[in-house]
């Protein structure tokens, strides 16, 4: 019954993300792309693509840095008119996507305050859709306490701070800790959001695509925290309620797990994940993630009447800016014979 009523609110935007989608690079212009041997031969046939010359006005000589930061304009441009179209709760939707961002930002900015960083350098680094008014006054917290109450309350990040203010000393290993532990709580009030707020089937394309994402970030957690001082309660803490690998089997062997091939034996025993650790094809663990993600997200676009589309794009669009970013470092690096380890978007 939903798709009757669809298109009343949300059916330009679909529309508008779908041509996005139809705008991504093919298989033969990524070949294209492989047979340049300079960043200029890169540019001429980027230019014959929806990219357009949005290299035209670059001062001076191409280099990578200045290819990506263009290509993430592109990018940063189209969620922000799809953005200044939405009405709810495509307008919340798009919100929350943007708190992940902002959870980066806040880590990065804690961290660069702490090594005595250049404030200016950091704020370059952060990412723009993670941007939030008070960000650039984080780096004047001494503690955590401070950096809510001053900075944080205002911000939407404010109530997944609620496990996050017990921690005394703000060093590398705590900042993780917080920055994983609020990435827990922002993927679960997001799932929750998409499962009471979407229709069907945006909030069951959702729960697959929300899944996934916390079920990486669970292997990294637990890969990361290999050798290290890390409780098992700061382990718990840090792991979402979410995903495959979120059941108390799982979670059990996951935060007792104490060396690498244990924690692969897990990992793979889970019928999507048995190959996330085969290293052949120079692909690393990485690579495998961003493979299943691009697969979840081709599947995503196979639904009609569906916002999770957004979703979709976005990380599709960031997957091929990675892509044209790795050929073009190859071809600045004279790396041919490495130019076509990118990941295959559609």
């Amino acid at each position: 019954m939903e798709g009757l009523f669809f298109n009343i609110d949300n059916g330009f935007i679909e529309g508008l993300v779908r041509g996005y989608k139809n705008g991504l690079l093919t298989s033969s212009q990524y070949i294209n792309l492989t047979q340049c041997d300079s960043l200029d031969d890169l540019k001429l046939q980027l230019s014959s693509t929806d990219y357009g010359n949005f290299l035209s006005n670059v001062p001076g000589s191409l280099s990578t840095s200045i290819i990506e930061t263009k290509l993430n304009e592109t990018l940063y441009e189209e969620f922000r008119y799809i953005r200044s179209q939405a009405t709810e709760p495509l307008g919340k939707f798009m919100d929350y996507i943007t708190y992940g961002y902002m959870i980066d930002n806040v880590a990065l900015m804690i961290t660069g305050t702490i090594h005595e960083r250049d404030r200016s350098e950091i704020l370059e680094r952060c990412h723009p859709l993670g941007w939030f008014d008070t960000l650039p006054t984080l780096s004047i917290a001494t503690d955590l306490d401070s950096l809510y109450q001053t900075v944080l309350i205002d911000t939407p990040l404010a109530p997944y701070f609620q496990n996050c203010l017990s921690v005394d000393d703000l060093d590398d290993l705590n900042i993780e800790i917080i920055r994983n532990t609020l990435y827990k709580a922002y993927l679960e009030d997001f799932y929750q959001f998409c499962m009471n707020q979407l229709p069907s089937p945006s909030n069951e394309i959702m729960e697959r695509l929300i899944s996934f994402e916390a079920d990486k970030r669970s292997i990294n957690i637990c890969l990361n925290s290999l050798d290290t001082d890390i409780s098992i309660d700061d382990k718990l803490k840090m792991l979402p309620e979410l995903g495959k690998l979120s059941n108390s089997a799982y979670k059990n062997q996951l935060t007792q797990v104490e060396d690498l091939e244990n924690l692969k034996s897990i990992i793979t025993s889970v019928g999507e994940f048995k190959n996330f650790f085969d290293d052949s094809n120079d692909k690393n663990l990485e690579d495998h993630f961003y493979e299943y993600e691009m697969r979840l997200c081709k599947d995503a676009f196979t639904q009609q009447f569906t916002i999770s589309t957004i979703w979709a794009f976005i990380r599709s669009k960031e997957q091929e800016v990675r892509n044209i970013t790795w050929i073009a470092e190859c071809i600045a690096q004279a790396q041919k014979e490495r130019i076509n380890n990118y990941i295959s978007v559609f």
